[in-house]
């Protein structure tokens, strides 16, 4: 009996994630090593050329190199934005804010997430179009308006909304569990608020900024819907790109499962990671 109990209650969640995760995933690797397949196509011999098509030159240029890093770009800026503007926010509320009012907080901080990201992105748009909210605000200040949408600025404020309530969170369970005798002891040897932020307060906090930047970056890479609405065709990203492979006039699905395949390798690599120095990091400080 004690053999079986740990399978009866792992069988369901096992099949659920092998049905729904494991099994779509080992399909799209599949299709990847399969060159130029499209629907309705007879299946070529297996290769890597789907793979070998991502340093292809167009007109002279890596044009998929560049989607791939333009993604890459989005997704640290945002990360980095998002850290600058939770990390103090999480701060006030772990720390300086009364403690009864903490959670109050906490939910009034992440009621943007009980709406759809597709509905935060169109209320960005109403905000950021030409004739939206901020260049109406700027026109009655006399102030000189801002061509904000369908740029690489709009994806960025768009990205930094949609995951700050994720980053201020983790940084939030973090900082709870700041010892603030370290910080004591540290004011009573002599050291400046600055240095015992940065030599006290940011070791122990480290796994969860590590963990929130993580998050922040994953989500960030694969995010397909704010790209799609913000940022206009200057802004292709590796997620618009897979979607055009699929849905798109090329139907190229060899192709496009070898680059959900770099996406997943990807994010399954900064998850192997976390999961082998995070802990390690927590139980150095």
């Amino acid at each position: 009996m004690g053999l079986i109990q740990p399978f009866v209650l792992l069988g369901p969640p096992g099949l659920w994630l092998l049905l729904l995760l494991v099994v779509p995933t080992l399909m799209i690797l599949e299709l990847s090593l399969i060159p130029g397949f499209r629907p309705g196509s007879q299946p070529a011999p297996y290769g890597l050329g789907n793979y070998v098509k991502i340093f292809e030159l167009i007109d002279g240029q890596a044009i998929y190199l560049w989607v791939i890093g333009r993604s890459v770009f989005f997704a640290i800026a945002s990360t980095l934005l998002c850290l600058v503007l939770g990390f103090p926010v999480a701060y006030w509320i772990a720390v300086m804010a009364p403690a009864r009012w903490r959670n109050l907080l906490l939910v009034s901080f992440v009621l943007p997430l009980w709406t759809s990201s597709l509905l935060r992105s169109y209320a960005w748009i109403t905000i950021l179009r030409p004739t939206g909210v901020l260049n109406s605000l700027l026109s009655t200040l006399r102030l000189p308006t801002l061509d904000i949408l369908n740029t690489q600025t709009a994806v960025m404020i768009g990205l930094a909304y949609n995951f700050l309530p994720y980053m201020v969170l983790i940084l939030y369970a973090s900082l709870e569990r700041l010892d603030k005798r370290l910080l004591e002891a540290a004011a009573d040897l002599g050291a400046t608020p600055q240095q015992g932020f940065w030599k006290v307060t940011v070791p122990q906090t480290l796994p969860g900024i590590a963990a929130a930047c993580l998050l922040v970056f994953i989500t960030s890479l694969g995010d397909f819907v704010v790209p799609e609405l913000l940022g206009g065709a200057s802004s292709m990203t590796m997620a618009r790109l897979i979607y055009n492979q699929f849905l798109g006039a090329t139907r190229n699905w060899g192709f496009g499962s070898a680059l959900s395949m770099v996406l997943i390798g990807a994010m399954g690599l900064g998850i192997g990671l976390l999961l082998k120095y995070g802990d390690r990091k927590l139980e150095n400080y």
